[in-house]
């Protein structure tokens, strides 16, 4: 039985789930668990994402034999490996720094052999971090569809979708390559529904989506593409592999997931004396409608529709789009939280918690922010208007200037946003 916790103020309460979520997507302890026994062979570990150095020293840690190879992880999230090359690089639009290292990874994937076992370490970012352009493409190419695309409110299986079939690593190249080694795949989703294929464009998975549907998703956001794009996806050359004999079933394991991260959170709520009320890990849509409509389910339990106890914690994940019209600053996180403090309009009692797992919220430098009950208040006499700041998508200026941005650092795992809304 687990001992209680004495409630603590909101925003400590708020900050401590928030740490429980992460802690439980912890590589050392998500990881070893999921290892396989040594090969007769070699062992590789290659792998990408914002977890990825810290994957590979739990696998050092962990591992009974030699080991070697290298992953790529973001800038800042690195940390020392004594058998494994950690790399530096871009997120989220690729760099050289990530297309250099990729071509020395693919490098080593070559001429393994039936006995060698190939250990791919793929969390969140692995997408931007694992770059290795198509034929006929340059990483000028590569990195104008991805700023367009993370500006048109496209979800991040659209943009995948478009990665892969960008790619001569994702979308199951990379298994492709590595034949006839056996794959053993760890991963730790980022994405709302957990689909493999879709972490970091799924490097060692066979692909479902089409170059059709990459075509079809530019049109849609209006993405002007490059010429050498649109050429590309129109050759059948750029169809990525439907099945991969060398990967076979059971190889490509979730070690950790936005809903393990959700499911700690909850414990601890509970040993606190609050009731979590879950109301998912895979919420997608724009950042401002998710805020919209948890604001309402705030309001449900307030007015007794919805039955949840009080004091009680909304608990959700995902990953939400923003369409950005404006020239602002801020992630997410900081849309969907400044949306929210709007649709509140100062609720007494309710307070809310907003960031990515990673500790980057967007591009920006904070993991997220947080409000209280007084926060339009409290920019009314700094002479800041949350309304106009939404429309200029200023979700961390406005945090800014009333001292509510949260800043955890590079957490080194990534299980996707978090979000809580303490109702007293």
């Amino acid at each position: 039985m687990t001992e209680p916790v004495p409630k603590p103020a909101p925003e400590a309460a708020l900050r401590m789930l928030f740490q429980a979520a992460i802690d439980a997507a912890s590589p050392d302890l998500c990881l070893p668990p999921h290892l396989p026994p040594p090969p007769r062979g070699r062992t590789l570990v290659v792998g990408a994402g914002k977890a990825a150095a810290a994957m590979a020293a739990a696998v050092e840690r962990h591992w009974q034999g030699p080991l070697s190879g290298l992953v790529i992880t973001r800038y800042g999230h690195g940390v020392p490996c004594r058998k494994v090359e950690v790399v530096e690089a871009a997120h989220p639009v690729t760099d050289d720094a990530g297309i250099r290292a990729t071509a020395r990874m693919l490098d080593m994937l070559r001429g393994l052999t039936a006995d060698d076992l190939v250990l791919c370490l793929i969390s969140g970012g692995g997408s931007a971090l694992l770059a290795a352009p198509a034929p006929g493409l340059t990483l000028s190419d590569k990195q104008m569809v991805a700023r367009a695309l993370l500006k048109s409110g496209a979800t991040i299986a659209e943009m995948n979708c478009v990665r892969k079939h960008l790619s001569a690593v994702k979308g199951g190249r990379l298994a492709r390559l590595a034949a006839p080694a056996r794959i053993h795949a760890l991963m730790i989703s980022d994405v709302p529904g957990d689909d493999p294929a879709t972490i970091a464009s799924g490097p060692t998975l066979a692909d479902p989506t089409t170059r059709a549907e990459a075509l079809a998703i530019l049109a849609r956001y209006r993405i002007d593409a490059p010429a050498a794009v649109t050429r590309w996806l129109s050759d059948p050359a750029s169809e990525t592999p439907k099945s991969l004999a060398n990967l076979p079933p059971g190889d490509a394991v979730l070690v950790a997931t936005p809903a393990d991260a959700i499911a700690a959170a909850a414990a601890l709520a509970r040993q606190m004396g609050i009731a979590p009320v879950f109301l998912g890990s895979a919420i997608e849509g724009e950042a401002r409608d998710v805020a919209a409509r948890q604001a309402d389910f705030v309001r449900a339990v307030l007015d007794g529709t919805h039955p949840a106890p009080r004091p009680c914690v909304l608990l959700s994940g995902g990953e939400t789009s923003v369409t950005v019209r404006g020239k602002g600053r801020g992630g997410r996180n900081a849309e969907y939280l400044l949306a929210l403090a709007v649709a509140l309009n100062g609720q007494q009692g309710v307070h809310a918690l907003a960031a990515d797992t990673d500790g980057i919220d967007g591009s920006e430098d904070n993991a997220g922010a947080w409000i209280g009950p007084d926060i339009l208040t409290r920019a009314a006499t700094a002479g800041l208007s949350a309304t106009d700041r939404l429309d200029d998508n200023d979700g961390y200026g406005f945090f800014q200037a009333l001292g509510t941005l949260l800043f955890t650092g590079p957490t080194r795992t990534n299980v996707n946003d978090f979000r809580a809304i303490l109702i007293e």
